[in-house]
Parts: structure tokens; sequence; C-alpha cells
């Protein structure tokens, strides 16, 4: 069974592995349905996942629902 993040309660929701590769390169998927990439290696990939994080946590705060509305556009 899957391990709760923090503030959940309840049964974990299924999840999704963030990352992928394609044609050589590798990408992240953000909650909203974004793809970002490419970068070279998984590790640059995950690297590059957790500045994205750490950015929107110090963003605008209206950021994340932009970037949602630019998601359900790409997809």
């Amino acid at each position: 069974m899957k391990a709760l993040r923090q503030g959940e309660t309840g049964r974990p929701p299924e999840r999704n592995d963030r990352f992928f590769k394609k044609d050589e390169y590798w990408y992240y998927t953000t909650r909203e349905g974004v793809d970002i990439g490419p970068f070279d290696s998984e590790d640059d990939a995950i690297t590059g996942c957790s500045d994205f994080i750490e950015f929107i946590f110090t963003s605008d705060p209206d950021f994340p629902s932009t970037l949602e509305q630019y998601g359900r556009h790409v997809a």
C-alpha cells in the first residue's frame, strides 16, 4: 500500500510516475499535466523537478492556477 503524504487522510490516491523517457531524453510531468523537459538524464530531470517545486512554493499565489490553465490547453 502506498503511503499517505502530509495532510492526506483515508486511502492514498492513485499516483503516476512523474518521470519518463522519450526519444533519449528525460521529462517530468507537473500535477497540472504539463510535461517539462527535455533533460539529458533522469538525475537532471529530478533536479529540475525539485527546482520547479521550490519555485512554485515561492512564486505568486496565482501562478499554479495559470500553469493549470496552460496544461489544459496543451492536453
